[in-house]
């Protein structure tokens, strides 16, 4: 997504419907700043997911341990909603943990004011079903990535579609997130310019 002011202009967007527009201010008055320091956690593994939240600034890092190797699962960017959303929609204990890999200014909303959205905003309501189906087509094809193209390629791509990564995420999570490790991602850093 490209830059954008801020979330009421991040939600005009994803919206995409002129004739909701008059229902934003509801929404951004349910959620709150939220200022979450560097290495601190959103939600842990086991705890249940508070909030739902837009990214402001800042990157947050979902992983889960394998092997008692962390292995990360997705990078939430600047201008991106994201939230453990299995934990948080059904309240149960989350599967991942997600935490600040910089310090990140959050917009959140908890979990009763988003189901009050979700009920009574029909803006709110179009935002979220295009955010999720925009979440899938993601899904589909970091899947579609992994199981087609090279570990090289898969750097490549990268390169061209997020290159700020490199300088603001530490190698070891883009190689896990790349399914790379970290040796072979140093030599393809070496050989890709």
């Amino acid at each position: 997504m490209k830059d954008v002011a801020n979330f009421r202009n991040y939600l005009f967007e994803v919206i995409n419907d002129n004739n909701l527009n008059v229902y934003v201010d509801e929404i951004l008055e349910a959620f709150s700043l939220y200022e979450l320091p560097k290495d601190k956690t959103f939600v842990e593994v086991g705890e249940i997911c508070k909030h739902f939240c837009f990214v402001e600034s800042g990157i947050l890092q979902h992983s889960i341990t394998v092997k008692d190797e962390d292995k990360t699962t997705y990078l939430a960017l600047k201008n991106s909603c994201t939230t453990s959303l299995k934990s948080f929609l059904k309240q149960t204990p989350s599967s991942k943990n997600i935490k600040a890999l910089s310090k990140c200014q959050l917009k959140v909303v908890k979990t009763h004011d988003f189901q009050k959205l979700m009920q009574s905003n029909i803006a709110f309501k179009q935002f979220y079903y295009n955010l999720i189906e925009n979440q899938i087509f993601l899904i589909d094809d970091y899947r579609l990535d992994l199981l087609t193209l090279q570990p090289e390629d898969r750097y490549k791509k990268l390169l061209i579609n997020e290159p700020d990564l490199l300088n603001e995420v530490p190698l070891h999570y883009l190689a896990s997130f790349l399914g790379i490790s970290k040796r072979h991602m140093s030599r393809i850093r070496k050989n890709v310019k």
